[in-house]
């Protein structure tokens, strides 16, 4: 079977295997008519597959009269930021995000920056269905301006946020550790901690689109890094997937940090200064709230995916939210995960409090979360589902994305993945051992359903 999959991130699959041109060229050019053939920005991550799908896409746009802004290669929360500050009608970011190198995908923004709610998700896939290109003539067709370093907008924008203070991070003289696993982020990030003066050491910071690894940012899959982290002097140590819209850290020890911990560690840093509503997914963790709580502040849990976490922080003005994947999103800079901001934010909180990544690790409320996977040719996720939500119903239990369910002293979450054709355990308790005995304990659970 083709591995096209369709949801509100986007449009993924293998190169080849249901990403064809033919497809390509229906999906943008349904999007050219949801934009109403305006003003496009179009930017991309490094993988090889990036130029030809590019060079389709703005094809297409070009062709059906849209003019377009071509970002080249870029990180996706400048597209956004590219789409709100240039007033543009949408946006298309040609990214398979932290998805091995054989996929590829088309993520889709609307006029605000953000990706497309459900609701405007659902109108496009219509216009999906019932595509009939409207093709220019000669005279007709829409112009393309070619971008250079798009992303010094970004950074400067970073700059210009009144919660940074460069020149006090830029005293501190950092010595940091950068992986961009040869994504969209190879130029940018190490320009970003140079431009604040860290003393910068780089790996997997090369042109190539080629991934050396697994390009999630997982601890299973940065095993080297983890190592030349352990063995340098290193403050902090940067993770970003291959669009730089995760961030995931090791420690001045090498220690993994935790990805769930980036938007702890931010919404700790934020609610100190700013105090207010916080907006995470069904998946983060638990510290989050425990943060919250410090602070007198309410936390919202929403859908996984960043336009369900995103549109419910500007529906209730949230100061800061994201997804326990690494992602970041602070509002006064977009509503949207953000390495780069997240980047900043972790150095200013360390410049601030004068404490060790390791001692701010130990600091936060600890929690260990595990995470698992089924592919769907194994597994009926309606039988598993139906499973635990009956097996479990004297628990408190929310249906929104799948099934979470919280216990005094652990939570799971069962939910069907919009980026991959799988579905997603996550266990989340107060130690390692109960963790891995939960999840151990519903795998097995599954294993007799299936």
């Amino acid at each position: 079977m083709p591995t096209l999959i369709k949801s509100i991130s986007g449009i993924r699959g293998i190169v080849g295997d249901g990403l064809s041109p033919d497809n390509l060229i229906k999906f943008t050019g349904a999007f050219a008519e949801f934009c109403n053939y305006g003003k496009i920005v179009v930017g991309r991550d490094s993988r090889i597959t990036g130029e030809f799908i590019n060079d389709i896409v703005i094809g297409t746009l070009n062709s059906l009269g849209c003019d377009v802004m071509d970002l080249g290669i870029c990180p996706t929360p400048t597209v956004e930021i590219y789409v709100k500050h240039f007033k543009a009608n949408g946006g298309i970011v040609i990214t398979a995000s932290h998805n091995p190198i054989e996929y590829n995908a088309l993520k889709l923004l609307n006029s605000s920056g953000m990706f497309l709610s459900p609701t405007e998700a659902k109108n496009y896939f219509h216009l999906v269905d019932n595509f009939q290109p409207k093709y220019q003539k000669w005279n007709g067709i829409g112009k393309t301006e070619i971008i250079s370093n798009s992303w010094e907008l970004h950074l400067q924008k970073i700059f210009d946020l009144d919660i940074i203070n460069p020149e006090l991070i830029q005293k501190k003289n950092f010595n940091v550790l950068v992986d961009c696993v040869n994504g969209a982020g190879f130029e940018v990030v190490p320009k970003l901690l140079s431009d604040l003066r860290c003393r910068v050491t780089r790996i997997n910071c090369e042109s190539t689109g080629i991934f050396p690894r697994n390009p999630e940012p997982v601890p299973e899959n940065l095993t080297e890094t983890i190592k030349i982290a352990e063995q340098g002097d290193y403050d902090v140590t940067f993770i970003v997937d291959p669009d730089v819209d995760r961030l995931v850290l090791l420690t001045d020890t090498g220690e993994p940090f935790g990805e769930e911990n980036t938007v702890a560690l931010v919404s700790d840093f934020i609610l100190s200064k700013t105090p207010g509503d916080v907006v995470i997914n069904l998946s983060t963790t638990r510290a989050v709230e425990d943060i919250a709580a410090k602070y007198n502040v309410k936390v919202y849990r929403t859908p996984v995916g960043e336009i369900n976490v995103s549109g419910k922080m500007k529906e209730i003005t949230a100061v800061i939210g994201g997804e326990g994947s690494g992602g970041v999103i602070y509002p006064p800079l977009h509503y949207g995960r953000d390495a780069l901001v997240g980047i900043a934010l972790v150095l200013q909180s360390l410049s601030e409090s004068n404490k060790n990544l390791s001692q701010v690790k130990h600091d936060l409320p600890q929690y260990f979360i595990i995470k698992d996977k089924y592919h769907l040719d194994q597994i009926n996720s309606d039988d598993v589902l139906k499973y635990f939500k009956q097996k479990y119903a004297s628990e408190k239990i929310n249906v929104d994305d799948g099934l979470r369910i919280d216990f005094n002293d652990h939570w799971l979450h069962i939910r069907e993945s919009n980026t991959e054709p799988i579905i997603r355990l996550i266990v989340e308790a107060k130690t390692s051992a109960d963790a891995i005995n939960y999840m151990k304990s519903y795998k097995k659970m599954i294993a007799e359903l299936i």
